[in-house]
């Protein structure tokens, strides 16, 4: 459930750099910036997938604005089809494994 976003990923001149566009505003007008040892407490957007981007190897540095993402790496080669994935999963709610109950099938209740 939910919708995935769509992630356009743009080669950059510096290495170790990765951007991507999105067809969503994850931080309205502002900047925002995650190193890989911030402790991430909020829950916006922009918190979660900084999160979910630091649980992949080799990212150091995060900044968004608005709808544009850069990812800084350690200096590895990062896995662009990965950091497409997570970035385009962010808005989802349920995967591929959880099973959905058909209308069709009735549900027995104690209530």
């Amino acid at each position: 459930m939910g919708q995935p976003i769509n992630v356009v990923f743009t080669r950059s001149s510096k290495p170790g750099i990765y951007r991507f566009e999105v067809n969503r505003c994850l931080t309205g007008m502002d900047h925002e910036r995650f190193r890989v040892d911030d402790d991430i407490i909020g829950d916006t957007p922009s918190d979660e997938l900084a999160r979910r981007l630091f649980s992949l190897d080799g990212i150091v540095g995060i900044h968004l604005n608005s709808n544009m993402i850069t990812v800084k790496s350690d200096g590895s080669e990062l896995s662009v089809e990965g950091l497409i994935e997570t970035i385009s999963d962010l808005h989802l709610f349920y995967n591929d494994e959880l099973e959905v109950v058909n209308d069709d099938e009735k549900v027995e209740s104690d209530i």
